[in-house]
């Protein structure tokens, strides 16, 4: 049985409650992370709290922790919960106030912290020789114009990728003033001539912490790489498509709209990046 954390308590995830009135549960207001485990130590986890503490600024909640206290808390998750490869979970809201507001509750009003972890299925850069990729589609993005914070109001990302998956394929590819932007749950990333392209970060766009280590990579290794935008033209000729994710890492797309992508295959600039993105994260088990 999962334990989880809330509020200053650890308790089986089963039994976890929270106030009708907490905001998060009546307004969205507040903040995620997904945060991956491997071998029971959190991955980029510095990267992760940055985003964290942006995505809290950015809604003016201040933060209950300091990186410390986040690295010791999720340290006792990951060890109750018999470490291993996980994906972690943690929310934060503005906490429950007596009545329902939609301006902010009064000061001292506690925010509310929740964290939780799941197994995490093997990602398909670690069996590179028997990914078949996946299917996508493509949806206009109906989003707001905030998606850099990692916001918990998803219902648009809900409805575009259960779209996706009613036509059989795993992501929603989002498309806005006749650019692709990234997909309803993870980044994107085109091949196009050898170059790997990736749109550049803004208000538009959640700012991945797996696409930023995939630049990182290509940079450090010399894979030719850009981020710039991604007309709807370059995204049907592109010989590669990759989604990406914290917990997915590197996906390749085969087939988009129905049409097929390149060979119908994972391409060769996938099977390396994913290679390098493996060899990262095992370099980085060895020194633990």
């Amino acid at each position: 049985m999962s334990i989880a954390y809330l509020n200053g308590t650890w308790q089986p995830l089963e039994d976890a409650r929270i106030s009708p009135l907490d905001r998060g549960f009546l307004f969205a207001d507040g903040v995620y992370e997904v945060i991956p485990v491997y071998a029971g130590q959190p991955f980029r986890l510095a990267e992760h709290l940055a985003r964290l503490a942006f995505s809290l600024d950015q809604i003016q909640l201040a933060a209950p922790l300091d990186d410390a206290g986040w690295g010791a808390l999720f340290a006792e998750l990951i060890e109750r919960n018999g470490g291993g490869n996980l994906s972690l979970y943690l929310q934060v809201t503005r906490g429950a106030a007596s009545k329902r507001d939609h301006a902010f509750p009064p000061a001292g009003t506690e925010p509310t912290v929740f964290a939780m972890v799941s197994p995490m299925a093997p990602p398909p850069a670690d069996t590179p020789d028997t990914t078949p990729g996946v299917a996508a589609i493509t949806l206009p993005d109906c989003r707001w114009l905030r998606c850099d914070i990692k916001s918990v109001s998803l219902l648009p990302n809900i409805l575009m990728r259960q779209q996706a998956v009613s036509q059989g394929a795993a992501e929603a590819i989002l498309l806005r003033d006749g650019l692709a932007t990234e997909g309803s749950a993870s980044n994107l990333f085109i091949v196009a001539d050898g170059t790997v392209m990736t749109c550049p970060k803004s208000p538009l766009i959640l700012g991945g912490i797996t696409r930023d280590l995939i630049l990182e990579l290509c940079h450090q290794h010399g894979v030719p790489c850009a981020e710039q935008s991604i007309s709807e033209a370059a995204l049907r000729s592109a010989d590669e498509i990759w989604v990406t994710s914290s917990t997915r890492e590197i996906v390749p797309v085969v087939t988009l709209d129905g049409a097929t992508v390149g060979s119908g295959r994972p391409g060769p600039v996938w099977r390396q990046v994913a290679g390098l993105y493996t060899a990262f994260k095992r370099a980085l088990a060895d020194k633990a």
